[in-house]
């Protein structure tokens, strides 16, 4: 795992490299004033010129000077070093999200994977920072701070033996009962973070259904949580503070005591006034170093959790890749399903399409209904390969798709799901998702196939109308004719809408779907629909059902031969939906 994110510093390893040896000549400076302020203090002591006072003055000043000279540039070349590696390790996480499949991205949740580009990788971040300033200044200074106080204080220095085994015990205790609470927040943030985002995605629903205090509830119990495992474990650690008291307050009366008699009675010989000052100093030098050894371990124990979490996003192996020497032209948007079966999941007990057998050609319009979770959106999922099939093959221009450049594939087949989504922009910046290149004139003719022109043309900024996240401040079936233009504008060898017409009258999609065969004769068109009239001239016809294609013929065909069909349209006929309101 280190490999791992070691990989992830690159262009940062100078300042990486950097800070623990500016770190370095900081402890050793700051280890030696102590030492020269005693040579300070016995020089004054026994009674020296102005000129050796000035000297000393002098010395202690530069190293004063030299030390925070060191403390700043290690500051610096640490954020450097340390936001720099959270930047790239950000980004190799986004980066390996995009490589992702659906398969892959059902194994994480939207919440779980904005979480550990968050709040992971700001732990890891901090961790980073720590190892590479405190996690070498602490034990450097423990280290100097030691054999200083035995080179100043001898046999007085014997007190640290009893001092520092005890303040380390309790530290490390302290660490561990905090562990387990720290480790249950992260799984928490995912629960939180999902709670905001479902409710931002659904407020129409929520405010529509009147649930805003439902969900105030549930955002409130999600944040307790935290609060609750952070206050058990911050309980804790907070005991860290009277410990370090304790062993401070003890190692200065010790010194105190045991060191004035010495001096006393020593007349000087043995230790003096200023190695009595040094000591004291050194003394909180080792403790502090303890504490901050012990920050460090909390720290690192808290971000392993953060690394493993991100770890598994960085180390998920996408479901599918391109084979070796890959087909990059799609020949034309004939569609062929030869015994197709599919699950979701490995463990799922019973397939969401069983025994698909199915051709169609080359420019052919398809209609296919069916009811709810009988396969139809699954179904058109495996054309572009956003799913692969459990049995059977799909062939798109006679050739499998798994032979296929994944992106050469895709970059022929163009989809509006049944959820549109437009993304924050202007609508040109929005159309341009289907041809980054597109002209403002190819712009307006694909609109204009959409029927979305008259719209957008009423808008006062007209195609630089901004879309809010979501396209919210546009209605259901605006949104619907946009993504419906945007894929027009990739020209592509088979067009798949899912219900993308679902919020435009009967009119208006009837209009969509002459355009269609005006404007792209030799595309493909595959249409999912709930309405009858969408679909019913349609070259032809499938109805679905469990999974399985249950009959497959143009409309008069099957109002003879489908019973489910011409249920449907029998339903849909009486309730007038064949009219426009």
């Amino acid at each position: 795992m280190l490999k791992r994110f070691t990989g992830s510093i690159r262009e940062f390893k100078t300042v990486t490299l950097l800070t623990p040896l500016i770190i370095a000549g900081e402890a050793i400076i700051d280890c030696l004033i102590p030492y020269a302020m005693a040579e300070l203090i016995n020089q004054i002591k026994a009674g020296c010129e102005f000129e050796v006072l000035l000297k000393y003055g002098g010395i202690l000043l530069a190293m004063a000077f030299v030390s925070l000279f060191f403390g700043a540039a290690a500051g610096l070349t640490a954020a450097r070093a340390s936001t720099g590696f959270a930047r790239n390790l950000r980004r190799d996480i986004y980066y390996r999200v995009q490589t992702f499949t659906f398969e892959n991205i059902d194994r994480f949740s939207a919440s779980s994977l904005v979480t550990r580009m968050t709040t992971d990788v700001s732990n890891v971040q901090m961790a980073f920072m720590m190892i590479i300033r405190i996690a070498v200044r602490a034990p450097l200074m423990f280290i100097f701070s030691i054999i200083m106080a035995n080179i100043m204080g001898g046999a007085l220095a014997t007190m640290f033996v009893v001092v520092v085994p005890l303040l380390g015990f309790g530290l490390f205790l302290i660490s561990k009962f905090t562990m387990p609470a720290f480790r249950r927040v992260f799984g928490k943030y995912d629960t939180l973070n999902e709670s905001i985002a479902e409710n931002v995605r659904a407020a129409r629903t929520v405010k529509g259904f009147v649930r805003e205090e439902y969900e105030k509830q549930k955002f409130a119990a999600a944040a307790e949580g935290i609060r609750r495992d952070f206050t058990r474990a911050e309980r804790i650690v907070a005991l860290s503070n009277p410990l370090m008291q304790i062993c401070f307050y003890f190692n200065m009366v010790f010194v105190l005591l045991v060191g004035s008699k010495l001096v006393i009675t020593g007349r000087g010989q043995n230790i003096d006034v200023g190695q009595l000052s040094a000591m004291l100093t050194y003394g909180a030098q080792i403790l502090f170093s303890l504490m901050s050894l012990a920050a460090i371990y909390v720290m690192i124990t808290i971000s392993a959790t953060s690394a493993r979490r991100i770890a598994e996003v960085l180390d998920e192996e996408p479901a599918m890749k391109n084979p070796e020497n890959p087909k990059t032209v799609v020949p034309d948007g004939s569609v062929e399903f030869a015994g197709v079966s599919f699950k979701y999941s490995e463990r799922a007990e019973r397939p969401t399409l069983s025994d698909i057998n199915l051709k169609i050609k080359s420019g052919e319009t398809i209609g296919i209904l069916g009811g709810t979770g009988s396969g139809k959106s699954t179904l058109v999922q495996l054309i572009p390969r956003l799913y692969d099939v459990t049995e059977g093959s799909v062939l798109v221009g006679g050739i499998d798709v798994r032979r296929y450049d994944i992106a050469a594939l895709r970059g022929q087949v163009s989809m509006v799901l049944q959820k549109n989504l437009l993304f924050s922009g202007t609508i040109k910046d929005n159309l341009r998702w289907g041809n980054e290149n597109a002209t403002d004139e190819e712009l307006h003719k694909v609109c204009k196939f959409a029927m979305a022109d008259g719209f957008v043309s009423s808008f006062p900024q007209g195609y630089n109308t901004v879309i809010e996240q979501g396209g919210t401040n546009v209605s259901g079936g605006q949104r619907q004719r946009l993504c419906i233009a945007r894929a027009l504008l990739k020209r592509p060898k088979i067009l798949i809408l899912d219900d993308s017409t679902s919020a435009v009258d009967t009119r208006t999609d009837a209009q969509i779907r002459k355009n269609f065969r005006e404007y792209m004769p030799e595309t493909t068109k595959i249409i999912i629909a709930q309405r009858v009239a969408s679909v019913m001239d349609a070259d032809r016809i499938i109805v679905m059902d469990g999974g399985r294609i249950v009959a497959c013929g143009t409309h008069d065909e099957l109002l003879k031969s489908s019973e489910i069909y011409h249920e449907i349209y029998s339903q849909q006929i009486k309730g007038g939906e064949d009219h426009v309101g």
